[in-house]
């Protein structure tokens, strides 16, 4: 079974603070998975620790008002053609990543509030 996760709950610090979701419960569970491991920001060459950023009004801005979408679509563009016909079964994607969050995304107020995220 070959499953797709992100890089940050297999302990990879990536995340715009530095830091990770390490995962143990979902480590555990992939343990006998070929696991494709992918961060979209790394792969784009984004910096760690970066100026934290939400969607905002279907822009990706940072905390400092700038808007970061060709970065980020950039950076998904990538993460996308490194999964490109791979077979990949299941998904295990962290929740709030303005690349990748899946359920709940922050609501673009930097106020760490959660949002249900729009169907596409």
């Amino acid at each position: 079974m070959k499953v797709l996760v992100s890089a940050c709950i297999m302990g990879v610090n990536g995340k715009c603070n530095g830091k990770n979701n390490e995962n143990i419960t979902a480590i555990n569970f992939l343990k006998d998975k070929e696991v494709i491991s992918i961060c979209p920001e790394v792969l784009a060459g984004m910096k760690i620790p970066r100026s934290c950023a939400e969607i905002v009004n279907g822009r990706v801005v940072d905390k400092n008002g700038n808007d970061v979408s060709l970065e980020y679509d950039k950076a998904v563009s990538i993460a996308l053609s490194k999964i490109q016909n791979k077979n990949i079964d299941p998904v295990i994607l962290q929740s709030k990543s303005p690349t990748r969050g899946v359920n709940q995304i922050y609501d673009g107020s930097f106020q760490m509030n959660r949002k249900k995220k729009a169907r596409i």
